[in-house]
């Protein structure tokens, strides 16, 4: 009785890998670089972990709308934010999308007055390399970015995380 020894191509198959779907809104979150000095920064302790205050960004609001909602009490609100980074990552099945915004420099007495809006966490103010250092290394990335475009006057787009020229479409 003869057997069949070839395999049929059509019978080989790949597994196949579903490709990622947007089948949700994307999510939009804000973060905060608030210097303190020229050697420091406003960050958020939460029981050891360090990152910078964030919030999220309801529908209806502008980025800037939900960072003044993040850290309350300065008597005439927060000094002039500006955007200096959009960092976008894609998870499964939603992006995240979060706005990066800046203060102008603030000093010790006023970060004082601030309050996070999540009661957990407290507000400290510390030295830069010590934030660069406690940080993730996406946290690493989007702060060394963020305090580059600030210095320059940009808005750095941080794609998956790796830094682009240019803003990819639909950005904000």
């Amino acid at each position: 009785m003869p057997t069949i020894t070839a395999v049929l191509p059509h019978a080989v198959h790949a597994p196949a890998q579903v490709p990622y779907e947007d089948w949700r809104p994307p999510i939009h979150g804000v973060s905060l670089l608030v210097p303190v000095g020229a050697d420091a920064l406003v960050v958020a302790d939460l029981r050891g972990l360090i990152m910078l205050p964030t919030g999220t960004v309801s529908d209806g609001q502008t980025p800037e709308q939900a960072a003044r909602d993040v850290l309350l009490g300065a008597p005439d609100g927060l000094p002039a934010l500006q955007r200096v980074a959009c960092a976008r990552k894609q998870l499964r099945r939603r992006k995240i999308i979060t706005h990066v915004l800046a203060t102008k420099p603030m000093t010790r007495e006023a970060v004082a007055q601030l309050v996070y809006r999540d009661p957990r966490a407290d507000l400290r103010v510390l030295p830069t390399m010590r934030v660069l250092g406690e940080l993730t290394p996406t946290g690493q990335l989007r702060v060394l970015t963020s305090l580059q475009a600030l210095a320059i006057g940009e808005t750095a787009h941080i794609e998956e995380n790796v830094v682009r020229a240019t803003a990819p479409p639909n950005v904000w």
